[in-house]
């Protein structure tokens, strides 16, 4: 794709003579609709009540019950882990939601059917040793809804400007569904002779509704672009937009990585009680929050590298004077600006993604980054597993990353539109 010039693109919703509606809808209208982008978020939203089931049901394996006083061995097991999933998600399921007219939503179909098969066999085997494949099997569809979501999203929109507001809705239908799921979960596990087993069988029947859900998807349109080889992908992940934000964001999904666990360790070794972590989490999740909401209204005032740049400065500004302040009010006031800056520019880069990625190309495009921004993840997780840093040491460090990547990120982008001008 040559720098600056307008992406092609198959028509909007808004375009298509069959009727597709746009995402503004009519005030009154609620999220369960007819629009297409209704109906997507519909499905999403049930996959991820289901997986906050499974995650429940799981809370005691070792996929999801490392906690900071476990062994420095067990979590770099664990972080290792997390990677495995993209390792098929990448090579198999990116080009196959590219290859065919209905992939994607047939993607998203097989998805949510194939967990509700697993969750049930898991509802047998949760003290077997077949919990563990079932679980990476459950990891690897979860990721493959992700990358799917992303993918069909600017098909179900009226123009490149709603697609930040899209990508918006999304992450808070998502995070309200897994509340949601929460409650019934919790009341399940309560029950003492009910437990795990029957939480993963009533998340076998949410996902069973998700499935039925994604067969509501309509069938996106034939993408004009063609791909003869892999060079139409490769090509689209050097655009100069698409690589520079994902230099960014990837810079910022290792510094929550990072985040994470120095504050689990650093409380750790200080003997901290318990409660400060739960404090620490509770302000990222509220970052998180405020990130997904807020991106939308700052995207009507700025473009999303602008939102990009705005991130990172953010996060170095509060991370040196929390690095000066330290404490736990301190800590708690850096892991929620990291969480709202990485939320914000997480739908940000998704929308630049959307936008300037030809249709042709998306899925692959969508599932090499999450691959790449999890290796990130893990990389940055890694460093305090490893080395003993100290919290306002750490602290520092976020800040000076942050500050350098702002730096590159405006100078590689000036530089840019000048070759563009020239």
């Amino acid at each position: 794709m040559a720098s600056g010039a307008e992406p092609p693109r198959a028509p909007r919703a808004s375009e298509d003579p069959s009727g597709w509606s746009p995402l503004r809808r009519p005030a009154g209208a609620g999220i369960v609709g007819q629009s297409p982008f209704s109906r997507l978020v519909v499905a999403h939203c049930v996959g991820v009540a289901g997986d906050t089931l499974v995650t429940m049901a799981l809370a005691g394996s070792l996929f999801f019950s490392i906690s900071p006083s476990a062994a420095r061995g067990r979590v770099a097991a664990y972080l290792l882990l997390t990677m495995a999933p993209f390792a098929v998600v990448a090579p198999v399921l990116g080009p196959a939601l590219d290859r065919s007219r209905g992939g994607r939503r047939t993607m998203m179909i097989l998805a949510a059917a194939s967990r509700a098969l697993v969750a049930v066999s898991m509802a047998g085997h949760l003290q077997g040793a077949w919990i563990f494949p079932e679980a990476f099997a459950l990891l690897v569809l979860s990721k493959a809804q992700m990358v799917t979501k992303s993918a069909l999203v600017p098909s179900t929109v009226a123009s490149d400007d709603e697609l930040v507001e899209a990508n918006s809705r999304l992450a808070i239908a998502s995070v309200v569904a897994g509340f949601a799921a929460a409650v019934p979960g919790v009341l399940v596990l309560k029950i003492g002779f009910l437990g795990g087993s029957w939480v993963l069988r009533l998340a076998a029947v949410v996902f069973a509704v998700a499935a039925i859900a994604s067969l509501r998807i309509a069938r996106p349109a034939q993408p004009k672009e063609k791909i003869g080889s892999d060079s139409a992908a490769k090509a689209e992940l050097h655009a100069p937009t698409i690589r520079l934000a994902s230099t960014a964001m990837a810079l910022l999904r290792g510094v929550v990585g990072f985040m994470t666990f120095l504050v689990a360790f650093d409380f750790r070794n200080t003997h901290r009680p318990a409660w400060w972590y739960g404090v620490v989490l509770a302000t990222s999740m509220l970052g998180n929050f405020l990130g997904a909401v807020g991106a939308p209204l700052l995207r009507k005032l700025l473009r999303e590298e602008r939102i990009l740049m705005g991130g990172l400065a953010l996060v170095t500004l509060v991370g040196f004077v929390c690095a000066r302040a330290r404490g736990l009010g301190a800590i708690a006031v850096l892991a929620g600006v990291v969480g709202l800056s990485a939320a914000a520019c997480k739908l940000a880069f998704d929308s630049i993604v959307q936008r300037d990625a030809p249709d042709a190309v998306r899925g692959r495009t969508f599932a090499r980054f999450e691959t790449r921004f999890q290796l990130v993840w893990v990389l940055g997780a890694a460093v305090p597993v490893v080395v003993h840093l100290a919290a306002g040491t750490g602290m520092d460090l976020i800040a000076a990353a942050a500050a350098i990547t702002f730096a590159s990120y405006v100078g590689a982008l000036a530089a840019s539109h000048r070759r563009e001008v020239v």
